[in-house]
């Protein structure tokens, strides 16, 4: 019996109530599983996911969610050569499949790391620095991010059925809310396979990812204003989506990542036998191949100054003649994903050949190794010239092994015809003149995602034209979707409420759990550095000095430190300075004067002072000003699983008229009590 893949929904494995359609394995065209979401109470699902799922997530702090997708990365990692094995059917190559699954699980690894250096651990986010509203003081606001109560959806394309949820379910697993993962039909079997070693991994929340294989049914109709709707496929079914009546009624936050015509353009200094020539034929040639060319960020265009056409042409047709194409196991380039999708690639090739002329390959016919090519899903990787004129390179993409080159006269042309793409998820720039950098990516920006800039000095690190990075934005304007995925932080807040709260500085404290300036103080007989983490609360305060700062101070620093600037030695030239008059003390003096009043130099908790953020000098220490500062403790970050935690503390120095001089954070490392020895 073919097995019949199962939802995760409810918190329990669902098996659909009809038999389902086939699918079938894209190298050998045997079927190997049936899908069906029948049966699936939709309602129920996001219901569970709000009601189980959500409140679970939202009691850990970002750090502790990190933790959790760190071991998640790490389960999954030891589990690799059994999803490479699944991912075969799929007609993937083993680096096909490592680009897919170990990406997948990188971005894991990436955004766990990341949070644990960027978010507090905490469970709100402040966005921003506090907004005076008032004269006084007194009345203040500031922006906080919070979980959306709803649930993340993600409808999936089927070229990437392992990164394509794990980028999606990273960020919003960070911020709180749970997933709903439905893969695209035909390789659903490899995302199921995916889901089971997650669920079976007991590391996640109930509710907070589940699981539709097939159709979404009636999802939509029950999505509120808190869920968020997560597309990549293709531009049409975007927007039936998008334009979904409950979508729009419930304003539910909706991004797509669309198919998109990607361009890569050789720079006019990138002649043949340069390394810039050899890196953007290698770079087409490799974006055609890998997965089959079915990628979202595939160079579809290859822009070439008109001089160096027929030597493209050529050298493309080398390394495109070494390509062998059949059973993954053995070929460098696999199947495509079905033999539905090999009839779509057949039907644009050949429109796109209308406008211009096949150079490389034919739609038709393939020589294989290893694999019947009635059963499996293959074709020739097939590179055309076309028409830059023509609407069809601009308009048509053949999502498969396909590549255009397009000749240029000029910059100004290029760019033109880079916005007839109506926009990209992403684009290259194969230079080593800067310049000419410069001027082609501020004059296509507009149109693109992402843009990759490639020379010599770069090529030995970069990640290639179309890899996906968590820490950047993955998504591109106008055709390509018009949404955003990853973009490391910015990714988290997706899935957040940004919401601005005012109030006096007390009740803006107690909402983000930070000192601010105007709230409460406390001041106590014991200095604040002999205070182990547990001990510390925002608002602990040590006030010291005053310390009256002499002409021998300033030269002696200036002869130590080698600080001669004219503003602190040179009585002339500092009167006739409009800033100051005469001479003045050195902003890094007034700093240092500032610690030894409030350092407490006995060892003790404080283990280590590791930088200071924000600092600015606000008004000239003349000689004879006397110094003040005031520590407070601004922001309290335990480290989970370390002996010690972070403390922010604000620092005020002032002069004897109550002005403030200097105002910075000082950042330390401090002690656990229960790490006492």
């Amino acid at each position: 019996m073919t097995p019949v893949l199962r939802s995760y929904v409810h918190g329990g494995w669902h098996t659909p109530t009809d038999e389902g359609r086939p699918l079938s394995d894209a190298v050998t065209g045997e079927e190997i599983a049936r899908i069906s979401s029948a049966g699936v109470d939709m309602g129920a699902v996001l219901r569970h996911g709000r009601v189980t799922g959500g409140p679970a997530l939202r009691e850990l702090t970002f750090h502790q969610r990190a933790a959790l997708l760190k071991a998640l990365g790490g389960h999954l990692r030891e589990h690799r050569e059994e999803l490479y094995a699944v991912s075969a059917r799929t007609g993937a190559t083993l680096g096909d499949s490592k680009f897919d699954i170990d990406g997948g699980i990188g971005v894991l690894l990436a955004y766990a790391s990341k949070a644990k250096r960027e978010l507090p651990n905490d469970t709100v986010y402040v966005d921003g620095a506090v907004e005076p509203l008032g004269r006084g003081g007194t009345f203040l606001g500031q922006h906080v991010c919070t979980p959306r109560r709803g649930v993340a959806v993600q409808v999936n394309a089927f070229n990437f059925p392992v990164w394509g949820p794990l980028e999606k379910l990273a960020p919003a697993f960070l911020a709180g809310v749970p997933s709903v993962v439905k893969p695209a039909s035909p390789t659903a079997f490899l995302t199921a396979r995916l889901v089971e070693l997650i669920v079976g991994s007991g590391l996640l929340p109930e509710g907070a990812c589940q699981f539709v294989a097939g159709g979404v049914g009636d999802l939509f109709d029950h999505l509120t204003g808190q869920d968020l709707v997560s597309f990549t496929g293709s531009a049409s079914t975007a927007t039936t989506l998008r334009t979904h009546p409950t979508i729009v009624r419930n304003a539910v936050r909706f991004t797509a990542e669309a198919d998109s015509l990607n361009l890569s353009a050789l720079g006019p200094d990138a002649a043949p036998g340069t390394t810039e020539f050899d890196l953007f034929v290698s770079g087409l040639v490799g974006e055609m191949t890998v997965k089959a060319g079915q990628k979202c960020t595939a160079i579809r265009r290859a822009f070439v100054p008109e001089e160096h056409v027929d030597a493209v042409v050529e050298a493309v047709s080398a390394k495109l003649a070494n390509v062998t194409v059949g059973n993954p196991a053995s070929a460098r380039m696999g199947a495509l994903a079905s033999l539905e999708q090999r009839e779509e690639v057949r039907r644009s090739v050949k429109a796109l050949a209308d406008a211009g002329r096949l150079v490389f390959g034919d739609p038709d016919t393939v020589d294989l190794l290893d694999a019947d090519p009635d059963r499996g899903a293959f074709v020739s990787p097939m590179l055309l010239v076309g028409d830059p004129e023509r609407a069809e390179p601009h308009e048509v993409e053949a999502f498969g092994p396909v590549s255009t080159i397009l000749s240029y006269r000029d910059t100004a042309q290029l760019i033109d015809y880079a916005a007839r793409g109506r926009g990209s998820l992403a684009g290259s720039i194969v230079t080593a003149d800067p310049a000419w950098a410069r001027e082609v990516v501020l004059g296509v920006a507009p149109w693109h995602g992402r843009l990759l800039v490639l020379n010599a000095r770069d090529a030995t690190e970069s990640t290639g034209h179309g890899s996906p990075l968590p820490q950047l934005v993955h998504g591109g304007p106008g055709r390509a979707g018009g949404g955003e995925e990853m973009g490391g932080i910015r990714g988290v807040l997706h899935h957040m409420q940004r919401t601005a709260v005012q109030g006096d500085p007390d009740t803006l404290a107690a909402v983000t759990g930070r000192w601010v300036t105007g709230a409460q103080r406390h001041e106590s007989d014991v200095h604040p550095f002999r205070k182990h983490l547990e001990e510390l609360r925002p608002g602990d305060t040590l006030v010291a000095g005053p310390r009256v700062v002499s002409q021998e101070d300033v030269e002696h620093f200036a002869e130590f430190t080698g600080d001669t600037f004219y503003a602190h030695m040179d009585a002339d030239a500092a009167a006739a300075n409009p800033l100051f008059g005469e001479r003045v003390a050195h902003g890094y003096l007034i700093v240092s004067l500032a610690a030894g009043l409030f350092v407490d130099p006995a060892p003790g908790p404080v283990l280590a002072n590791f930088g200071v953020d924000g600092l600015r000098f606000l008004t000239p220490v003349k000689f004879g000003d006397a110094l003040t500062v005031t520590l407070t403790c601004k922001q309290l970050t335990p480290r989970d699983g370390a002996d010690y935690g972070e403390v922010r503390w604000d620092a005020d120095v002032t002069r004897q008229d109550g002005e403030s001089v200097a105002r910075y954070d000082v950042l330390t490392l401090v002690a656990k009590q229960e790490a006492r020895p």
